[in-house]
């Protein structure tokens, strides 16, 4: 058992140093558009699946709330949250309308869209990054190493892992770092 420990600790170790030294550049460009976006007016919109929905409830609420330091809330919403309207949607519709439906209704030009999948190929994400395109939504992809996510994002963030637990990881790994660089941009004094 503390083999086993022991190889998850450094195979999660592994894939998140290498994930995150190789987007560096592409995570700072990424932390300046969501802070672009946030303070012109415009709000984050996240969503996933399963994990990836907790995930996107996650960094909703470090945006909305506080990450680390004290700050005015910022406009972040996870659309993994409303059971009535994913539950009608899916109802009514199909299960790979819950998300794009949301972003019909709820973004707006200049918005940020962020879909996590970490196969890459979910299709009511797919479905919501292909919405968000006419309404002039930039896509934000958070995936595993391949998939259809990754050919419609505007950006897209691949973790090289075949290891849904590891790619979540990442992921999350991630979204604090987001969180952590917006919060620096957006208010340097306090961040300091």
């Amino acid at each position: 058992m503390k083999d086993i420990i022991a190889n998850i600790l450094d195979e999660s170790i592994r894939v998140k140093e290498k994930f995150i030294k190789d987007n560096t550049e592409l995570i700072i460009r990424c932390a300046d558009r969501i802070a672009a976006c946030i303070t012109s007016g415009h709000k984050v919109l996240i969503f996933g699946n399963g994990g990836s929905a907790a995930d996107a409830q996650h960094i909703a609420a470090e945006f909305v709330n506080r990450f680390q330091i004290e700050r005015p809330p910022l406009a972040a919403l996870a659309l993994t949250t409303d059971t009535s309207v994913i539950t009608s949607i899916g109802n009514d519709y199909h299960f790979d309308e819950i998300f794009a439906k949301q972003i019909r209704a709820l973004g707006q030009k200049d918005d940020i869209a962020i879909g996590i999948s970490t196969s890459g190929n979910s299709g009511n994400v797919i479905k919501a990054v292909e919405a968000a395109k006419p309404a002039g939504i930039f896509t934000i992809g958070f995936a595993g190493p391949g998939g259809k996510l990754a050919e419609c994002a505007d950006m897209i963030f691949a973790v090289n892992s075949d290891v849904t637990a590891r790619i979540q990881e990442s992921h999350i790994t991630l979204g604090h770092i987001l969180c952590d660089l917006v919060d620096r941009i957006l208010f340097p004094v306090q961040a300091g």
